[in-house]
């Protein structure tokens, strides 16, 4: 498989997009699976989520969590509750913890330095944060505490079709998120970004760029789903435009399985979660097919049930009411059920070694 798709072009990157031959696609799909299997292996990596907070500054116009949605009760998980989910990670053999919210600048600097601090010290997790855009202030003292990981989506390579569905909060200026993943890098974060796939206004070509501008930031963590809008949004009330006819990437399962796939052969060492949108729309088989056409990581939820209906960012998803208990069960045995492995460790990313000259 070393020559698969070995010129990395965008036209080829492309073409492998449009592709509907389920022949050749089988061949994408046995490509990308073997290059997962040298390059990262059979472990799949559970990463324990706790969504903290779903207040939010931002106004983006497919989350479901947007300011000024007034229907939103908001909440923020105390320090108790963080700290209990933590142990829960540990009870089930989870090695990283991911603390997700809104943009929320009620999560004040030194709250969450010492809840970082404490899960190092007395848990020994990995900490992945997922925060949204923070002062450098606030990133080098999350990191001088211990986190390891950040995840910050660019959402899309194109400006203007970023600006549309992304924009500032008031006060602020458009963001430039491949820069921000760089100052991140340079903080001595594993880096993590993505995008969604079949975004209203989304070509192919986008999409194209999308997956080699992965390769460009080097990136340690990739997450590729499919859009889903939430429908009291402008996105989900049909209010943007679509890419031209014949341009316009669709928001399918199929759609976000190449994606994943290409993903892995641009990027072969990254690590590649199999998505909760994957799993919302196959519950039966969406997490299995993500990690055998290139993922290695899964997200289950550790967030208490009784906030989980609160943080909608799109509805109806995968394992809302599923008990904490429950769910590392179910996803260690649909992890067993296709030959891989539950991870252990913290499952940083494992860089290659290249031959010395």
């Amino acid at each position: 498989m070393s020559d698969f798709l070995k010129n990395k072009s965008l036209v080829e990157v492309e073409g492998w997009l449009r592709e509907e031959d389920p022949g050749r696609l089988e061949e994408l799909w046995v490509a990308a699976d073997e290059t997962r299997r040298r390059l990262v292996g059979d472990e799949v990596h559970l990463r324990g989520l706790i969504e903290i907070s779903n207040y939010c500054i931002r106004a983006c116009a497919y989350c479901g969590l947007r300011a000024g949605h007034g229907d939103v009760e908001r909440y923020r998980l105390s320090r108790e509750e963080i700290l209990e989910c933590a142990r829960l990670a540990v009870q089930f053999e989870y090695g990283t913890v991911v603390l997700q919210s809104g943009e929320d600048y009620g999560i004040k600097r030194g709250w969450l330095t010492d809840i970082i601090k404490t899960i190092k010290a007395q848990y020994n997790l990995a900490v992945t944060l997922s925060l949204g855009e923070r002062p450098d202030e606030d990133l080098q003292e999350w990191r001088e505490a211990g986190a390891d990981r950040y995840l910050l989506r660019f959402e899309t390579s194109d400006r203007e079709l970023y600006e549309r569905i992304h924009p500032p909060a008031k006060g602020q200026e458009i963001s430039d998120r491949p820069a921000m993943l760089r100052r991140l890098k340079a903080l001595g974060y594993e880096a993590g970004s993505g995008v969604m796939v079949g975004i209203p206004g989304q070509s192919y070509r986008i999409l194209a760029e999308d997956i080699l501008l992965f390769q460009n930031l080097d990136l340690d963590m990739i997450g590729v789903g499919p859009f889903i809008a939430h429908p009291e949004t402008p996105l989900g009330r049909g209010e943007m435009p679509f890419a031209s006819e014949g341009m316009q990437v669709p928001n399918t399962e199929l759609m976000t399985y190449k994606t994943v796939a290409l993903t892995r052969l641009v990027c072969p060492e990254a690590n590649i979660p199999s998505t909760t949108a994957l799993a919302t729309i196959n519950t039966a088989l969406g997490r299995e097919l993500g990690l055998s056409r290139g993922a290695n990581v899964i997200m289950p939820n550790l967030s208490p049930v009784k906030y989980r209906a609160l943080y909608e960012i799109y509805p109806a998803k995968a394992c809302i009411d599923e008990a904490a208990e429950d769910c590392q069960g179910c996803m260690k045995g649909r992890i067993r059920s296709i030959g891989r492995i539950p991870g252990s460790g913290p499952g940083g990313r494992k860089k290659a070694v290249l031959p010395q000259e």
